[in-house]
């Protein structure tokens, strides 16, 4: 194979970081500088250089608070508070892209903010970032994302069930920009969930996304009738939170370098566990 395709097809090299190596001659083959036309043959030692990463020139380093679950040389998993968004947007300056920067240039790690999974801003817990842009590639090309990502949601009232999958296809609500529901014309979505706590008058609910929609378990527990609580946008009551009570309390993914499973978890945070006490 030549050394293009290599990359490419078995070590899941993206193309535009391909094209950045090639760029910055990081390429040799038993010690000597190649092209990315260079065959291989059995035997051979491919080395690939990754270019320096070149941090966001306008995402700004904010000092916060960063609760660091899992770190190594490719990747970093942080439990995100409730009301901070990911990345930065319009409607938000200081995110946790702007502590994770911070971070690194105490630490000396030379990298800029690679997302591999993400959570909305009210929805507090795990999230996933590459600390490279290999290590990303390589988390990208996973046709199923992590192996699991597993959330605890606070829902009112008392399901039916104990356990059941949703399947209901979820798009965009007419008319709005960010609410969603479910609709016949929607993309598919799958949701496990199952009930670890029956209290006064809500649920504490396991809940493991099969798919990955917008707002998908706020959607699907609503059409069951139990949105989350704190949830207004579909349903539900703030009178226990000011944020809907969703919390991703547990991931695990393959390492993309070492192939070994990495499995984090991280207990709810004080505000779900105070809107228990009361619910």
């Amino acid at each position: 194979m030549l050394v293009r395709e290599y990359l490419i097809s078995v070590r899941a090299f993206s193309r535009q970081l391909l094209k950045q190596i090639k760029h910055a001659q990081g390429l040799k083959v038993n010690g000597a500088a190649v092209t990315v036309r260079k065959k291989l043959e059995a035997g051979d030692e491919l080395e690939v250089t990754l270019p320096a990463a070149e941090p966001a020139e306008r995402l700004e380093a904010v000092e916060m608070e960063l609760a660091v679950v899992y770190e190594d040389e490719d990747v970093l998993v942080v439990d995100k508070p409730g009301g901070l968004a990911v990345m930065p947007s319009m409607n938000h300056d200081v995110t946790l892209a702007n502590g994770i920067m911070a971070y690194y240039q105490h630490n000396g790690i030379p990298s800029t903010i690679h997302v591999v999974t993400r959570l909305d801003r009210d929805t507090s817990g795990l999230v996933l970032i590459a600390k490279h842009a290999y290590s990303h590639s390589l988390l990208a090309a996973s046709p199923s994302g992590p192996l699991e990502k597993t959330y605890l949601a606070l829902v009112e009232g008392h399901l039916d069930q104990s356990k059941g999958t949703i399947e209901a296809p979820i798009g965009r609500k007419d008319g709005s920009i960010i609410e969603r529901q479910v609709r016949e014309d929607g993309q598919p979505a799958t949701t496990q969930y199952q009930v670890l706590e029956f209290l006064n008058k809500h649920s504490l609910v396991e809940v493991e996304l099969v798919t990955g929609r917008t707002h998908q378990i706020r959607v699907h527990m609503s059409c069951l009738g139990h949105p989350l609580a704190g949830d207004d946008l579909y349903g539900g009551s703030l009178y226990l939170m000011k944020r809907q009570a969703l919390h991703c309390h547990r991931l695990a993914f393959v390492h993309p370098l070492t192939g070994e499973v990495v499995v984090c978890q991280k207990e709810l945070p004080i505000d779900m566990v105070s809107a228990m006490d009361k619910a």
